[in-house]
This record gives structure tokens, C-alpha cells and sequence, in this order.
């Protein structure tokens, strides 16, 4: 069955950022890197799913989100530098059209503004990053991000929590 999902451009994206990953001398912050990236990437994949929109693109800002915070150990901007780490990550994979490019590194950018609302693949990753948060540490979930996981919650029919 042909989807018309390229699995192939997911799994490059996935090899990059984990060959990324593996030069992160911090044993500590690599594992936390995979274990969130790759999470919030996955999560990524299930909304794209659910609310109909492009999964190629969404796992793909799911897998870099956070590329610079686990790259250089700065979170500082981390979201605005990552989307320019992954605009250059992704035109020299050149795998994505420079449109694509730019609706991966515009949800990347965005994404740490979990009050402000903006286009669907953007609220596909802020969702997917605090869906990750919230089921990594099911006990808590950061204030900023209380409305979010409440609303997707009722998304995804889950009652307790």
C-alpha cells in the first residue's frame, strides 16, 4: 500500500540528527537529546496523522526542534538558532524542497512560544514537545504548559492525567 509518504527522507533526517547526537560528549545530554528529539518526533508523526497534515515535515521538526540545545549545551534561543542550524542541516541533505525547508524551520522557530498560536505544522510541534514533557514526567507538567496538555488531552481522549 503507497502511502505517499517518503519514509526515506524520515529515516535520513533521523541518521543526521543521530550522527549529530553521537558527537554530544555529555553522555548525560546525548541520551536526553535522543530520548526528547526523537520522542517529540514521534508524537509529531501521530498529530500530523491525526489532524491530517504533512508527516514528512512534521517528523522532521519534531527530529530537529531542539538541535541546538543538544548540540552546543545552550538552550539560550535555542529555537531560533535551531531553525537556522536545521535550514543549513536540511539544504545540505537536499532532500526538501526550500519551501519545505521553510515550513520545517518556521515551526522550529516558533515552537518555544507555546501561548502564541500560529499555523498547523508550528502547533503540531509545540503540541507533540509538550506531549513529550508530559509523558516522560507524567507528574508534572510545566505551568506554560498546562492549557496545552489540557487541550490535547481532550484531542486524544485521554481522561486521567
Amino acid at each position: 500500500m503507497d502511502t505517499g509518504i517518503r519514509t526515506d527522507r524520515i529515516e535520513a533526517v533521523r541518521e543526521i540528527v543521530s550522527g549529530l547526537l553521537e558527537q554530544v560528549p555529555n553522555a548525560s545530554l546525548r541520551a536526553s537529546g535522543y530520548v526528547h528529539m526523537f520522542g517529540v518526533a514521534e508524537a509529531c508523526v501521530l498529530l500530523a496523522m491525526r489532524r491530517g497534515e504533512d508527516i514528512e515535515l512534521a517528523a522532521a521538526a519534531g527530529y530537529l526542534h531542539d538541535i541546538a540545545t543538544y548540540t552546543t549545551g545552550n538552550a539560550v534561543d535555542h529555537a531560533h538558532r535551531g531553525a537556522e542550524m536545521a535550514k543549513q542541516i536540511l539544504q545540505e541533505a537536499g532532500i526538501f524542497s526550500t519551501e519545505e525547508i521553510g515550513k520545517i524551520c518556521q515551526a522550529i522557530f516558533f515552537h518555544s512560544d507555546k501561548k502564541m498560536e500560529n499555523g498547523p505544522l508550528e502547533e503540531i510541534l509545540k503540541d507533540a514537545d509538550v506531549l513529550q514533557h508530559c509523558l516522560f514526567d507524567p507528574g508534572y507538567v510545566a505551568k506554560k504548559e498546562k492549557d496545552r496538555f489540557k487541550k490535547l488531552k481532550k484531542e486524544l481522549g485521554i481522561k486521567k492525567g
